[in-house]
């Protein structure tokens, strides 16, 4: 599908000095004003928001200086995911810069569960802890937080999380803040923080901005906490736009000259060191090891890696988590492909929605897998696995279903869940599961259009207008992510001289092309689409032209393609190539 606008694109190209492409290419994420330009192509610190905007910042945070004052003890109380242990190592952080009497804890996924724990405050309570501060969690602790007032302990809320409601017979909704001394979340009512998208570890970060501020120490030093943020928002997949932009952009430049011992030793254990460290590797390398820990074992391994002040124990604690990693991606690669049997040999395979229960998955992978088989079979996915007390599970969905508000028709069914529209949990008993998958299936208006898999193509681009010059310019748009993908462009009847499948398993289409009415070789590499272009070459044109074709005779192809413009090194060698997301035949 391209994308099309309104705007006039070669007025705004002129105005902010970015070329045609560059400024169809911003206008289609909606950047589409001179200011708006300016700010998105110089993601500088100064454009980052007052902290001091935020509800509650100016209260949550007095009440921790004067806490450090009068010597309580603090206890931060974090979650168990990427984004909750950067908070935590951000605030533990800040508050023993502070000066504070301070320690963090940070939730078993198994014994304790998401958020706080009544259990667990009533231990730290016993510990002497009178101070709770929390970050990523907490707006939705209402009698939790209601427990450790009970206590008399001083709380205050730092999270991201949308808030929590109570919704009436009429549809109408009461939105509901749990009663805390402070609560700093951008998204309640009434605060007027321009931009509500941060994560758990951006709050953080604001916070620590302030805190510091207040205490007399140098901005630099906390903006030294951005390194961090960077990979608690890339890991969380907010929108990469305004705020986040900046925290993310400033961050991947201060994570390739980092200080920090444990975040060099996972560089160096995941073969990343010499490398320039970009958003794919935040998203797909290094963060998952991070999250390994909360998944598998327990995720205060991953905030020791991050506190390390010796080489030889961030050697080992990196080694630990990447090990993890790898133990997680085999039990994932395993579960996806049993499940996928389950489907394909039930009636499931015909839903709109998909509702699998597999008591034996691991249950802090069943929300990677449910992504796994959106992907797959482009449906909303929900897979269960057995609880410590009843099933419970992750779904994961499409743009066009929005499987928070469906779950909300459900609730009968279910004990518990939560979620926003593209993810969910829940835990139901296992008598209901066939009754969920029935009622989300009968309710689903999905059309058979809506279950396509797209492909937003953000402009036609001859192969002549590919230079060096304009990935330079491309890569000025990075760090790509939700809200900011990565360009992807297409063009019609490319002319394409050879093909040849390439790999250990011939999976690999490699093509040459000429561009319109030049000689020049363009290479272009398609991962995974050796089979489908035997079949297509096949059914075009039968067998014996086919493995003329494939054996890499001169094949005078015209194909339409869909690629990203990319640069190939090789032996010293430098080229343009495009990396190929699909083709077909031209008609």
């Amino acid at each position: 599908m391209l994308r099309r606008s309104k705007v006039d694109i070669k007025k705004l190209s002129k105005n902010t000095n970015v070329g045609d492409i560059i400024a169809s290419i911003l206008v289609n994420r909606n950047i589409n004003t001179e200011k708006d330009i300016e700010k998105f192509m110089n993601p500088n610190i100064e454009y980052l928001h007052n902290p001091l905007l935020m509800k509650d910042m100016n209260k949550g945070t007095n009440l921790i200086i004067d806490s450090i004052k009068q010597e309580r003890s603090i206890v931060v109380y974090g979650d168990y995911d990427a984004d909750g242990i950067i908070s935590t190592y951000i605030l533990y952080s800040a508050l023993l810069r502070c000066g504070a009497n301070v320690k963090y804890h940070i939730p078993d996924r198994v014994t304790e569960g998401y958020g706080i724990n009544s259990e667990s405050l009533r231990q730290l309570k016993e510990e002497g802890y009178e101070v709770v501060i929390t970050c990523d969690n907490g707006i939705s602790a209402i009698d939790q937080i209601k427990f450790a007032k009970e206590l008399g302990m001083t709380v205050i809320v730092t999270d991201h999380h949308d808030i929590p409601f109570v919704e009436f017979e009429d549809g109408s909704r009461q939105f509901v803040v749990p009663e805390a001394d402070a609560v700093i979340n951008p998204k309640q009512k009434g605060c007027e923080y321009p931009f509500k998208s941060l994560c758990g570890a951006g709050v953080a970060f604001k916070f620590s901005q302030v805190l510091y501020e207040k205490m007399g120490i140098c901005k630099e030093e906390a903006y030294d906490f951005m390194q961090y943020a960077a990979i608690g928002t890339i890991c969380d997949v907010v929108d990469l736009i305004d705020e986040n932009r900046i925290i993310a952009k400033n961050g991947l430049k201060m994570i390739n000259e980092t200080k920090n011992i444990g975040i060099k030793a996972l560089i160096k254990e995941t073969s990343l060191e010499g490398k320039k460290i970009n958003s794919y590797h935040i998203g797909f390398v290094l963060g998952p090891c991070i999250n390994a820990t909360g998944r598998l074992d327990s995720a205060v391994l991953a905030l020791k890696l991050l506190l390390a002040e010796k080489e030889e124990e961030a050697s080992k604690l990196a080694s630990k988590l990447h090990a993890l990693n790898t133990e997680r991606q085999n039990m994932t690669i395993e579960s996806v492909n049993e499940i996928i049997e389950i489907i394909e040999n039930s009636s499931m395979k015909d839903d709109k929605v998909l509702v699998v229960y597999k008591p034996d998955v691991h249950e802090s992978i069943a929300g990677i897998v449910a992504g796994r088989l959106k992907e797959r079979y482009n449906v909303p996915s929900i897979v269960l696995t057995q609880g410590e007390k009843t099933p419970k599970g992750s779904g994961r969905s499409i743009e066009e279903y929005n499987m928070f508000e469906e779950l909300i028709k459900c609730k009968g069914l279910m004990e518990k869940f939560g979620g926003h529209p593209l993810a969910a949990g829940l835990s139901i008993k296992e008598e209901n599961i066939d009754k969920l998958r029935e009622l989300l299936n009968n309710n689903c208006t999905l059309s058979d259009e809506d279950v396509i898999p797209k492909i937003r193509i953000d402009k036609q681009l001859k192969l002549k207008e590919i230079t060096f010059a304009l990935i330079n310019d491309i890569e000025k748009l990075e760090p790509f992510g939700k809200g900011n993908s990565a360009p992807v462009f297409a063009e019609k009847n490319i002319s394409v001289f050879r093909a040849y499948l390439i790999g250990k398993e011939k999976n690999i289409l490699k093509l040459y092309c000429r561009p319109e009415g030049g000689f020049e070789k363009f290479d272009a590499i398609c991962f995974d689409g050796g089979d489908k272009f035997v079949s297509m070459v096949r059914d075009a044109y039968g067998e014996e032209r086919a493995m003329d074709i494939l054996n890499n005779k001169p094949s005078n192809l015209k194909m339409d393609l869909i690629f990203s413009p990319s640069i190939n090194e090789y032996n010293g060698n430098i080229s343009l190539q495009l990396v190929v997301k699909d083709f077909r035949l031209s008609k």
